[in-house]
């Protein structure tokens, strides 16, 4: 068929891979030319500290998808095709850049943010004042927005009823890939004074951070590397996941929230090891279907981003004053004295990744043992995390605080001593992110301030010297969160 444009650019956002792109694929298909940008958009890069891993790591990807790009286009005979790539603000950039290159259409991928829609609607009125169409399309979920309802045409609030309607109405359609390679000759080179690749770190204003020494992979290639390496383990993955200390997740989210990997490869493995009887992979599956959940509640219901859900949740007193900010820059800095809480905390801020089991327990821990409001974790969670995706952290957040869709129980409250004893019974996770309770006893490691002083000795410990008390006391703090909680239980 033949191109009914002249020129087009794809916009590039969260969705860095030059393969099964849905985006470049409509894109290719409908103009003769076409160019492809990332803007490092300072609305987003601004407020961020200097030392950001995410913005290394996009970076990073920015390098390897300049290659693909390029690599694409020599292999169909186009010569110094690539990435643009800007260091500016999106809502100006963009139109600037589409009529200095005189296209007729942007193409970009669905952003269902709060933000992302204003900033679209921005681009798409200035884009339409120069006679410009932006397309966008779905790309980062297998289903959005309204592709799954309930029978009666509303938005589902359950997981396992919506979980069950995904897998009903999934179709290999939904899984096929975006073909790129067909229509790679209508790639463009880059312009001559926009040849050169992604800046460096130094070039935006930003320094590097130990990204590299955490081998995580960056990029397409690096995606797929661990993409492989997962596939090697998927079959044990029920059994794995829980157990920090363990290789069980698929370690894969950063890629999935930066779209180093397209979401419809992963479907479509864990739906046919699952089909080959792999549990495994089943229940991987189901990971993903959470992901999905979730943007498909952002999008029914916006108001989750700044409160909760079930709003007579907001009705809740939460700690407050200089007490509640004390414990929370404890719980923030891995000084709870609860080691597995620690060392979470310590894992989310040597490394800007926290496993999704002890994601669980330390928002428990925050809300329900130290009675803070939900949102201050969420928002730290959201400075912190390389995988920081809003949909899924507002989600998990309000699970965590029995605000949210389809959250535990209010009455369900984590004991962070039996989940350290029940997912780290060695200590191993433990002894490496609280070194200096490594040479205790195991059994003595999930709850030091219980040791015999024997063994505290041995271990060179001194509960409120070398390692602190607890800052609450369990059964005490459940006590008073049935408490606080008592206010949506009378509704």
């Amino acid at each position: 068929m033949t191109p009914s444009l002249d020129a087009a650019l794809v916009w590039f956002r969260r969705d860095l891979r030059a393969d099964d792109h849905a985006a470049l694929h409509h894109a290719l298909k409908s103009a003769r030319h076409v160019w492809c940008v990332f803007v490092l958009d300072r609305e987003i890069l601004d407020p961020l500290p200097r030392a950001d891993r995410r913005v290394e790591f996009i970076i990073d990807s920015l390098a390897d998808l300049h290659e693909q790009l390029a690599a694409l286009g020599a292999a169909h005979g186009v010569e110094g095709a690539g990435l643009i790539v800007r260091h500016a603000w999106a809502r100006d950039e963009i139109p600037a850049l589409a009529q200095r290159l005189r296209v007729q259409a942007v193409y970009a991928s669905h952003d269902d943010e709060p933000a992302a829609l204003a900033r679209d609607a921005r681009v798409r009125g200035r884009l339409a004042d120069l006679g410009i169409a932006l397309h966008t399309s779905k790309d980062h979920v297998i289903f959005e927005r309204s592709e799954v309802l309930t029978g009666s045409g509303t938005p589902y609030g359950v997981f396992t009823p919506y979980k069950n309607a995904w897998l009903k109405r999934l179709a290999p359609e939904h899984l096929a890939p975006w073909s790129i390679e067909p229509h790679a000759m209508h790639l463009a080179a880059l312009p001559k004074d926009m040849v050169g690749g992604p800046p460096s770190l130094v070039d935006i204003g930003f320094t590097p951070t130990n990204l590299s020494s955490l081998k995580m992979g960056h990029g397409a290639t690096g995606a797929q590397a661990s993409f492989s390496d997962f596939l090697t383990r998927i079959d044990a993955y029920e059994d794995t996941r829980n157990f920090p200390a363990v290789k069980g997740p698929s370690y894969l989210s950063v890629h999935l929230r930066f779209g180093t990997l397209s979401i419809r490869q992963l479907a479509r493995e864990a739906h046919r090891c699952m089909q080959d009887g792999s549990r495994g992979a089943e229940v991987w599956l189901s990971e993903l279907i959470w992901r999905d959940f979730y943007h498909q509640v952002m999008h029914h219901h916006p108001h989750v981003v700044t409160g909760s859900f079930k709003e007579a949740y907001d009705r809740i007193h939460w700690e407050h004053g200089k007490h509640a900010e004390a414990l929370f820059a404890a719980w923030c800095e891995g000084r709870t004295g609860y080691p597995l809480v620690d060392a979470a905390m310590a894992q989310i801020n040597q490394t800007g990744y926290m496993h999704n089991r002890l994601r669980m327990v330390v928002a428990s821990f925050l809300v329900k043992d130290l009675g803070l409001d939900w949102r201050w974790g969420e928002r730290y969670f959201a400075e912190h995390l390389n995988d920081f995706d809003l949909a899924a952290n507002n989600g998990g957040w309000q699970w965590a605080s029995s605000s949210g869709c389809d959250a535990q129980p209010y009455f369900r409250i984590f004991n962070p001593v039996s989940q350290s004893e029940k997912f780290d019974p060695a200590g191993k996770f433990i002894r490496r992110y609280v070194p200096q309770l490594a040479a205790l006893p195991d059994a003595a490691l999930h709850a030091p301030w219980k040791a015999r002083p024997l063994d505290l000795a041995a271990a060179g410990v001194s509960i409120g010297h070398d390692y602190p008390a607890p800052i609450v006391q369990h059964e005490a703090a459940r006590a008073r969160t049935l408490q606080r909680y008592a206010v949506v239980k009378a509704r």
